[in-house]
Formats: C-alpha cells, sequence, structure tokens
C-alpha cells in the first residue's frame, strides 16, 4: 500500500516518514487480502494550542476502500503518541468495516 504523506506546519523527516509507513503496514496487515485499498493519505500537522497547551500536534488519515473511506483523525501533546492513537483508531474502523462485509455477505 502507498502511503501518501502530507505535512503542515512541521518538517517532514525521513524518521517521521519510515515511522508512519511502519504503522500504516500494520494497519495493511489487518486488512488482509481481500480488501483491496485504492488510495491512503496521511496528514499531519502542527497547531498552536495557547500558552498553557504548547504546541498540538494532529494526525489525519483518510483510507479509500471500495464502496467507502475510512477516516480518523486524533490530537496530541506528541506527534508519535498521535500517529500511535491514529493508528489504533483506525484498527477499530477496519474492523468494523470487514464485520459490515462480512454481514452483507450473509445477508444480515
Amino acid at each position: 500500500m502507498e502511503v501518501k504523506i502530507k505535512s503542515s506546519r512541521l518538517e517532514l523527516t525521513d524518521a517521521i516518514r519510515k515511522y508512519i509507513e511502519t504503522k500504516m503496514a500494520m494497519t495493511e496487515k489487518y486488512l488482509g487480502a481481500k480488501v483491496k485499498v485504492i488510495n491512503c493519505d496521511f496528514e499531519i500537522a502542527k497547531t498552536v494550542g495557547g500558552q498553557s497547551k504548547g504546541d498540538i500536534f494532529r494526525a489525519e488519515v483518510n483510507l479509500q476502500v471500495p464502496h467507502e473511506i475510512l477516516r480518523v483523525e486524533k490530537t496530541e501533546t506528541d506527534l508519535y503518541k498521535a500517529i500511535d492513537k491514529v493508528k489504533d483508531h483506525l484498527e477499530l474502523v477496519v474492523k468494523k468495516y470487514k464485520e459490515k462485509l462480512i454481514d452483507k455477505k450473509r445477508g444480515k
């Protein structure tokens, strides 16, 4: 699966790129061979949360699969935590999507 990574107000280093690709590869394994990913867009951004909060990082993934777009967005004070939360939540969304496909095949 090819992951298109976009960054806003943040330098995209090789370390961040590899980290995102590793996490998304784990998600691809979870999808299995039956679900074909059409497009995968991953966006990271840095926003200012104010004096008390400091910098806030946003991670968002849009995973286009047949007949649907699976979208997850998370914010966190640490970029790597935001990426991890997106991956974890995306696995839940993928699981629901796969169950939905199975239910449709069974006629429920």
